[in-house]
């Protein structure tokens, strides 16, 4: 049996799990939302703990500074992803996201309204109300669309996992915390020194 799209175009029924991208598009909301397989995620209401910025703005600009005339690129949120399954029409993709820090390194895969495709390396920034969808339904988002490197990187404990995507599955790296130095296996020269970096933001 098939479930009808409700009726309303300023706010979605958070119980519907069929929306597209061009449902996205005609929402008038407050609140910052996701698509994940067609249901939407809100992410929090609140604006994000200071550390949490304070982790985003510094990776960023560093990222930023490392890819300085280089073809790859990194955005911060908010910046749509779109990921398609086939097609690229507004109305046939159903997952939607805004990863905290993306980079891309292929420029066919930007547009005037963000990113369309996976992005080679998605940082995401835990805080408590948004541990739940990143750990699990965007873990196996990327990985399914081919997001290359996807880094989980906890604020408040000062550590970060990093998942490499090889043969189509996420290989896990060990938990690197205070006293690692990390390196990018896609974004190749990267390297992050994490003591050096968390005292930096403190």
């Amino acid at each position: 049996m098939e479930v009808k799209k409700p009726d309303t175009v300023n706010e979605p029924d958070l119980e519907y799990g069929n929306y597209s991208y061009a449902d996205y598009l005609t929402w008038q909301m407050e609140e910052v939302v996701e698509l994940i397989k067609g249901k939407v995620f809100k992410k929090a209401a609140a604006a994000p703990k200071r550390i949490h910025q304070k982790v985003s703005v510094e990776l960023s600009f560093r990222l930023a500074g490392f890819l300085k005339g280089k073809k790859c690129e990194v955005y911060c949120a908010p910046f749509d992803v779109r990921l398609p399954e086939k097609s690229k029409e507004d109305k046939k993709i159903h997952d939607v996201v805004q990863p905290d820090i993306c980079v891309i390194c292929d420029p066919e895969k930007l547009d005037d309204r963000g990113c369309i495709g996976a992005p080679d390396l998605i940082v995401e920034i835990l805080s408590p109300g948004n541990s739940k969808t990143e750990l699990k339904h965007k873990f196996e988002l990327y990985e399914s669309k081919g997001v290359r490197e996807y880094w989980i990187i906890h604020a408040e404990t000062q550590d970060l996992l990093i998942y490499t995507l090889i043969n189509g599955k996420y290989d896990p790296s060990k938990l690197f915390t205070s006293g690692d130095v990390v390196e990018s296996k896609v974004i190749k020269g990267f390297v992050l020194d994490l003591e050096e970096f968390f005292w930096e933001i403190e």
